[in-house]
């Protein structure tokens, strides 16, 4: 019986999580629960996994919860920054699930670290802002961060077995979004109901306009250069529309590993809580012939600049991932409340990252001061 702890339960990856919960009882347990706003649906899952400890955005929406709450069977209800931390290092809990959206992950990512939690990791931002200080601490405390994104989830299991020396290139896939095909000049037109039509996956929003942007698979390379020790040189990214094939492993003999399944986050997200064993989803395996072809194509980086930026938050390093992310965050915040457009998304994480004045090897409190720095900056371009 393993007892979880997942940060971010009502999102697509908590929600898809407890699935996994309620089709193996046996296997797992909620110890804590927390969300920010969706109340009357994180009150119905309360109701149902009974965990002991929840956490909520602020003190109203604590009290709004109890208000919601049923049953003789209340949990502790915490709120703030300071009830997802305890929530993070929820002593009758053995691993965290950080499904959390955005830099709000960072700090409970330490404190179960500090705790010796072992970490399910949904939450890329979090390396994407403070990998080198993320994986030196989990490594001092013997704590085992286990990839919870398809494609991490895929180089995690391609390595398995194999040397490490023995790698020469990852390749990160990426389905690339809804308008792969879409001419650059119609770009301008393109609407928020466009850019929330994901052809192959069901994500967040957030994620979403991520992923029509390719912004996610930048994250995504900087999150593989922490997770796997690698360098930026030896990540190569493929547009793979079907989304099948979920990463490769490329090794120096010439052989390549390819993890393959159904576009579905459940199968990343079992193997992270259930890992080395492989838990029984009742998944189908893809239907190959009807798929006839699997393809894959270079990424178009004209139209899709975030690879590039993301390139060069790992090239200079410093306090540069942490600016590209948090400028990331404002933009696709702007664009989803529709006072930006979808082509000054590009413009201002690209304008933010050129305003800033990097830090090398920063702290903590030099990576969060940056982090404000570059929210700041890019609401004032707006």
């Amino acid at each position: 019986m393993k007892r979880l702890s997942i940060l971010g339960s009502t999102g697509s990856i908590g929600t898809s999580a407890l699935d996994i919960v309620r089709m193996h009882p046996d296997r797992f347990q909620v110890k804590a629960l927390t969300a920010a706003n969706n109340i009357d649906f994180f009150s119905k899952q309360i109701d149902e996994f009974k965990p002991e400890l929840v956490a909520v955005f602020d003190e109203e929406k604590a009290l709004e919860l109890s208000r919601a709450l049923k049953g003789s069977s209340r949990p502790e209800i915490l709120f703030g920054e300071a009830g997802f931390n305890e929530a993070a290092s929820y002593g009758d809990c053995d691993m965290v699930l950080l499904a959390m959206v955005g830099a709000a992950g960072l700090k409970p990512a330490l404190c179960a670290i500090e705790a010796k939690k072992q970490i399910a990791l949904a939450n890329k931002e979090t390396l994407v802002m403070a990998g080198e200080i993320i994986m030196a601490k989990a490594l001092e405390k013997n704590v085992s961060i286990l990839p919870v994104d398809s494609e991490h989830s895929a180089i995690f299991q391609c390595l398995k077995g194999n040397r490490k020396k023995d790698l020469k290139t990852i390749f990160l896939t990426a389905s690339g979004g809804p308008f792969r095909e879409k001419p650059f000049d119609e770009f301008k037109n393109i609407t928020l109901k466009d850019a929330l039509n994901h052809p192959t996956w069901n994500m967040g929003h957030k994620i979403t306009i991520d992923s029509a942007t390719l912004m996610n698979k930048g994250l995504e390379i900087i999150e593989a250069v922490h997770l796997f020790d690698v360098t930026h040189e030896e990540i190569k990214v493929l547009i793979h529309p079907q989304s099948i094939v979920h990463s490769m492993v490329g090794y120096k003999d010439g052989s390549i590993m390819a993890q393959m399944g159904q576009p579905d986050m459940k199968g990343a997200i079992s193997y992270a809580l259930s890992e080395p064993d492989r838990i029984n989803l009742q998944m189908d395996f893809p239907d190959f012939i009807s798929l006839h072809s699997l393809t894959f194509e270079k990424p178009d980086t004209q139209k899709f600049p975030s690879l590039l930026f993301a390139f060069e938050a790992c090239k200079q390093k410093g306090t540069l991932p942490a600016v590209m992310n948090a400028a990331n965050e404002v933009a696709v915040k702007a664009f989803l409340e529709k006072r930006i457009d979808f082509l000054n998304i590009f413009r201002l994480i690209s304008r933010t990252m050129e305003l800033h004045t990097r830090i090398d090897n920063p702290d903590l409190s030099g990576i969060i001061e940056a982090d404000c720095w570059a929210r700041d900056k890019a609401q004032s371009l707006i």
